[in-house]
């Protein structure tokens, strides 16, 4: 599962290197961009179905009521995962809406209802914790969290500080060399990848 992941985020043109500001707000000297993964159907669908068989591997589907998205790139995945369960799809906004229904979770979601948080990958764990935060305020709850890739920048401890086990399939570390392995990535880069996890 993890050199196939490796073999899609490669022939995609999914990792690159430069200068990018992440969404917690850290400057990285890489960039996993999972949010083209939809524009290639192939890759969208073996890409669901490794979060399908992670999910089933580390959470098990009775453990979970409720599969819950964090926008955006975490939306696609995370909708076509919960239709293939059958278990209902909600989302968090970063921010309350200040029009219609005003809500700050798009979906059903009632007291008591054991919720997935699935996203593409974490960092800061920033994102996330908004999102444990938005559906704990309204009754959910929040045991387990699934990404692909945790990008070892503390978010996983930060997860673990709000209760919240993270599950992933890859670490940046071993996507790196990984890649390295099958030539997809130089030595120079696979050193850029492995200081930023080391600057953690």
């Amino acid at each position: 599962m993890k050199a196939e992941l490796c073999r899609i985020l490669h022939k995609i043109g999914a990792l690159k290197f430069g200068t990018f500001k992440l969404a917690g707000g850290k400057i990285s000297p890489y960039y996993i961009d999972l949010r083209m993964v939809p524009s290639f159907p192939d890759a969208f669908g073996k890409i669901c179905e490794l979060y399908t068989a992670l999910i089933k591997m580390t959470v098990g589907i009775r453990n979970f009521d409720r599969i819950a998205a964090v926008p955006t790139a975490g939306m696609a995945f995370a909708a076509v995962v919960a239709y293939g369960f059958k278990k209902p799809f909600l989302y968090t906004r970063p921010k309350t809406k200040t029009h219609g229904r005003e809500r700050r979770i798009e979906g059903i979601l009632m007291p008591g209802n054991r919720v997935l948080i699935v996203d593409d990958l974490i960092t800061t764990g920033k994102s996330l914790i908004q999102a444990l935060t938005a559906i704990r305020a309204e009754g959910g709850v929040v045991n387990d969290a699934v990404v692909l890739v945790n990008r070892e920048e503390g978010g996983k401890e930060k997860l673990a500080s709000h209760n919240v086990a993270l599950h992933y399939l890859l670490d940046a570390s071993e996507a790196a060399g990984k890649l390295y392995e099958i030539e997809a990535i130089t030595e120079e880069q696979l050193e850029t990848i492995m200081k930023q996890v080391r600057k953690e």
